[in-house]
Order: structure tokens, then C-alpha cells, then sequence
């Protein structure tokens, strides 16, 4: 029996932990600012939705309550600008990741199809195609890619791990360029209510698609808004038969959001107080180590959303997170992202206060 994992690269978070070592040897400890794990608490009106809903003995539905339903369809019209989004037009996942790695071969993908994505690019896209056994192709300008064979066409914005936005004129383009040629877009939009220097724009945006879902799909998460990513909620929305059809896979392979959740993602969905209260720690945070890295002589580019800095010093990343692990301060090397990011690192300002402040310190 083949080894599916033979297709995959090699797990890149493990090549981190030799510097991890190095920058827990710190004195003052390890600040890891290597991964966007959230670290501020659940949100209590959520904590209590989930506690309220512990005495769940059946099994959830796969395609969520009607109360979940009408959470994401009412925040896709609110939030998003999809003034037409409703019941069809919704579906939870067990987080973005999951869906992510698994959605080439559960639209029924596989060799001789293509599947593209951003050159510089969170890696679970290339690991989606290559389980599919699909070809993955990078793009820098989509609508520059040779359409022929192309089936799944991965939009991200805000990026991971540069946090650069696309614009609405550009979505507008990219979108009229997929339709003409039957190309279906996911967005990865997990990172879209948390824009900076930018107002991000989702593909399902009235402006953008028309008021039309035809498709299109956006991926969205409570991971990184709602510090929920312990909790494993995500949904997807959009293209109504595209998602009528990953309902009926996902049935069959009993890919359901544990009725708990739901009910927390309900809460989270209706609450803006708390994304909000979320966003302004992030800023701190950002403001904080932007301005200390700077002073320090790294470089900082895009990064206007997102929660993540792409900085640079010029130099081969790994040089950059060796000389950082030195300081006590884990980042990510930037070629964990595409062979474009060799002279960049990802800095995460998703630690506490007093790891951020204890960063600063030492960048100083």
C-alpha cells in the first residue's frame, strides 16, 4: 500500500525546532511568535453557549441547526455586503484547515486537473492538491494562468503569511476572469475582519460578484475573530450547488461540527463587541513590535492585514530566525510559504502583553 504522505513536503514546522530550542534557552523564556495561535480568552457570552449546550447526547447535523444557518447567512449579508445569501448559500466545516487539505478531492479532483494558489501562499493549499493527486500551480496575477485544466483557482486575501489585501477593483477583474473561462474560486477570507492599513473586500460583496454566487465560495473562520480556534469552527459560503454538493460528501464521511460549537459559533456570529474588543489588543500588539522591529533595521512590507508582519533584513530567512532565537524570539522563516519568501520572516503579534513587550525589550 502506497504511503499517501510520500506525495506531501516535508512537515515544516518541524525544521523550527532546533531554534526553538535555542530561544527557550532565553533567560527570560521563549517568546514564540512563530504561529498565529490565538492567546486571549474565549469571550464569555460564547463560553456560555457552549456550556449551555453540553447536553447534546445526538449527533449534529452536518449541515448545522437552523439557528447556525441563519448566524452565517445574516453576517455574510451584514458584514460581507452578499445581499442574497441565505439557507443554500451557507455551510459549516471543522475549521478552514480541514476544508482547506481536503476540498480538491471532494470536488472529485484528481490527476490531469490543476489546482492554483498565491506563489506565496499558506502551504495547506499545495498539500489539498497533491492528497487530490492534482497539479499545483502558483500564480502571481491569476488571470494570467493558462485556464486549460485548471478546476480550483484559490484566492487568499488578506494573505497569509504577507497579511497583502486585494483590492475590490482587482477581485472585480479576477472574478470576471474565472467566470469567463469555468474556473471555481475559493477565497480564503479568514483573516478579512482584521484589516489595517486596508479595508478588505470579500468576493461575495455585492460590488463584486454581482449579487450573483455563481462560482464563487469564500472560506471564513471564528479561529482568529472570536479566539475560537480550539473550538474548530469555520463555515464556507457561496456558489448554492457547489456547496449542495460537499454537503452530500460530507454526510457520508460524517463531517460534522459537534453540536456545542454550533451554538458557540451562534453566539460569536451575533456579537460584535467582542471582535472588536479582540482587534484593538491585536493593534497594540502590532504597533508595539512594528515599530520595535523597525528600529531594529528590519524592513516591514504589506502586512496591512492580517495578524502577522512579513519583515525582512535582507538577508536568507533562516539567518534572520537564527539571529532572532538568539534574542529569545521564535519567528517564522518566510520559505514555509513558497520559495518567494527565502529573505522574509513571519512575526505573529498573538502573544500576551507581556510576551510582546518582552520582544520589544530585547529588540531594543
Amino acid at each position: 500500500m502506497a504511503a499517501v504522505s510520500a506525495r506531501l513536503p516535508e512537515f515544516p514546522w518541524n525544521k523550527l525546532e532546533p531554534y526553538k530550542a535555542t530561544a527557550s534557552a532565553h533567560p527570560d523564556g521563549l517568546v514564540d511568535l512563530s504561529v498565529g495561535t490565538p492567546v486571549d480568552p474565549v469571550p464569555d457570552l460564547i463560553q456560555r453557549a457552549l456550556v449551555e449546550a453540553a447536553d447534546s447526547p445526538g449527533y449534529p447535523t452536518v449541515w448545522g441547526t437552523p439557528a447556525l444557518r441563519d448566524a452565517i447567512s445574516g453576517w455574510v449579508r451584514r458584514r460581507l455586503g452578499g445581499s442574497n445569501a441565505g439557507h443554500r448559500n451557507v455551510l459549516p466545516v471543522v475549521g478552514s484547515k480541514e476544508l482547506v487539505a481536503w476540498l480538491p478531492i471532494q470536488l472529485g479532483l484528481g490527476p490531469g486537473d490543476k489546482v492554483a494558489y498565491p506563489r506565496l501562499a499558506y502551504p495547506t493549499y499545495e498539500v489539498g492538491a497533491r492528497l487530490a493527486g492534482a497539479e499545483p500551480v502558483v500564480y502571481d496575477d491569476p488571470t494570467e494562468l493558462d485556464p486549460a485544466g485548471l478546476k480550483l483557482l484559490w484566492l487568499n486575501s488578506p494573505s497569509n503569511p504577507t497579511g497583502k489585501v486585494i483590492a475590490k477593483d482587482e477581485l472585480i477583474r479576477i472574478v470576471a476572469w474565472a467566470r469567463e473561462h469555468g474556473v471555481l474560486v475559493f477565497s480564503d477570507e479568514c483573516y478579512l475582519e482584521l484589516g489595517w492599513e486596508a479595508d478588505p473586500v470579500s468576493v461575495l460583496h455585492d460590488d463584486v460578484c454581482g449579487g450573483s454566487y455563481e462560482g464563487l465560495v469564500a472560506v471564513h473562520s471564528l479561529s482568529k475573530r472570536s479566539n475560537l480556534a480550539g473550538y474548530r469552527a469555520a463555515f464556507i459560503a457561496g456558489d448554492a450547488d457547489v456547496l449542495a454538493e460537499l454537503l452530500e460528501i460530507r454526510k457520508h464521511g460524517g463531517m460534522m461540527t459537534p453540536a456545542p460549537v454550533q451554538a458557540a459559533a451562534v453566539a460569536a456570529l451575533g456579537d460584535d463587541t467582542h471582535v472588536q474588543e479582540q482587534r484593538e489588543r491585536y493593534a497594540a500588539r502590532r504597533e508595539a513590535l512594528r515599530t520595535a522591529l523597525e528600529a531594529h533595521g528590519f524592513r516591514i512590507e504589506h502586512s496591512e492585514a492580517s495578524l502577522y508582519l512579513w519583515a525582512t533584513r535582507d538577508e536568507p530567512c533562516w539567518e534572520t530566525v537564527a539571529y532572532l532565537a538568539q534574542l529569545g524570539v521564535l519567528v517564522c522563516p518566510g520559505d514555509f510559504y513558497g520559495e518567494a519568501g527565502e529573505r522574509f520572516v513571519r512575526v505573529a503579534f498573538t502573544a500576551t502583553d507581556e510576551r510582546v513587550e518582552a520582544a520589544v525589550k530585547r529588540l531594543g
